[in-house]
């Protein structure tokens, strides 16, 4: 799954736990757009939700399913985070700098993770995320997810929910989408 998009100048490259720093320093970068909105998400390194996200995206890492989008000048513009959850594919995160944002980065990560979750024999894909932001879900629905109704979400995905609503800002905002897959 590693090589360039002729239509968007990216490439994939599989994050080490060596990379760690640059995980956390895009990750941080592409955060910082939610406070132009009034939504702050300063945690601090010590918090135990940044603890916890932290340790997936190093489990991630480790496993081969962290992913960095790389642009035509060779750098790491965006991540993407894949995990399992409830016997599917979850995207637990995408992060794009800010230099890149609108370039298409997010949507070839997206797209990968879409490829890697029906090559890994999947037949969806859940994220959660922020319901009321005018890019998160207008975007995500273009590429096929829909919003799924707490009540029908697997056991994993609702404790994420549960778990972002307990020490996220606007708890009451946080959504599951899912897209189905093709097998």
């Amino acid at each position: 799954m590693n090589g360039a998009s002729e239509q968007s100048g990216y490439t994939i490259e599989v994050a080490r736990v060596d990379d760690f720093d640059e995980i956390v320093r895009i990750d941080d970068e592409a955060t910082a757009l939610y406070a132009e909105t009034g939504l702050e998400l300063v945690l601090g390194a010590s918090h135990p939700f940044s603890q916890a996200e932290q340790a997936r995206w190093r489990r991630s890492a480790e496993l081969g399913r962290l992913f960095f989008a790389v642009n035509g000048e060779e750098v790491r513009v965006g991540l993407a985070a894949l995990d399992e959850l409830d016997e599917a594919a979850y995207l637990d995160q995408l992060s794009v700098r800010r230099s890149a944002m609108r370039r298409g980065a997010g949507r070839f990560l997206l797209h990968h993770a879409i490829a890697w979750a029906e090559n890994a024999g999947h037949s969806a894909l859940w994220l959660t995320t922020y319901g009321h932001l005018p890019w998160n879900v207008p975007f995500y629905t273009r590429e096929g997810f829909e919003l799924v109704p707490e009540s029908e979400c697997g056991a994993d995905v609702r404790h994420h929910l549960d778990d972002q609503r307990r020490w996220l800002p606007l708890p009451e905002q946080r959504v599951a989408m899912r897209r189905l897959l093709h097998r």
